[in-house]
């Protein structure tokens, strides 16, 4: 059986994976749903405007720390990816599988930021106009109310990637094909060509763990 570290992507909480842990555990494996610092609802301001790309990963490796995980499956979606990719790469060995659940998937120096498509980016400056250090979630119908502000300096930080990411055994990106504006069309053509990495696709929109839970508990439990 599996240990699985599932990282949300920006403005969400481990929350967002509710309805695919337990049917990860069902199958027998360990599951742990982390909310990345400064998207917990009693963060301070401060620790909001503190934390960045570094912070995030540290939460990662924290876990693996406290928790005594030696084999971990890390699971990132959309931003996450950027956090699971630091985190393996500063994990000593402890991580022999990832999986980008429509998610960016760097390379050294790149970003947040720099991955996406420049409609987000000015999402990004929109929705920081408020504090100038947070970007507040999209409003649009239906989204979860749980959403917080999201640290800027995480989207903007770019990764220091020194080999052991490239070194993660079994490395899969997910891409969600039922969603108009998607900025990982180009990355999922470059993975698709490159013979180290194994690529899925989902019918759904970008949230496939809220729209078919199902369906990414297989593709983790495979």
């Amino acid at each position: 059986m599996s240990t699985f570290v599932l990282v949300p992507g920006a403005w969400h909480g481990g929350w967002v994976f509710e309805e695919v842990v337990p049917l990860l555990e069902q199958a027998g494996h360990t599951v742990h749903a982390l909310t990345l610092t400064g998207l917990r609802p009693d963060d301070a301001a401060a620790t909001v405007a503190a934390a960045n790309l570094d912070t995030h990963a540290d939460d990662v490796l924290a876990l693996l720390d406290r928790a005594r995980i030696t084999d971990a499956t890390l699971v990132g979606h959309s931003y996450g990816g950027l956090v699971i990719a630091a985190a393996a790469d500063r994990a000593g060995g402890r991580v022999s599988r990832v999986v980008h659940l429509d998610a960016y998937v760097p390379r050294d120096g790149e970003s947040c930021w720099s991955s996406t498509t420049e409609a987000y980016r000015q999402a990004f400056v929109a929705g920081a106009e408020d504090t100038g250090y947070a970007v507040r979630p999209p409003e649009r119908d239906g989204r979860d109310s749980r959403r917080r502000p999201h640290p800027l300096a995480s989207l903007l930080q770019k990764i220091r990637l020194t080999g052991g990411f490239a070194e993660v055994p079994r490395r899969e990106f997910v891409y969600c094909s039922g969603w108009e504006g998607t900025p990982f069309t180009e990355l999922r053509d470059r993975l698709e060509a490159d013979p180290d990495w194994l690529v899925h696709v989902l019918p759904t929109a970008h949230n496939a763990m809220r729209e078919d839970p199902e369906g990414v508990a297989k593709l983790l439990n495979d």
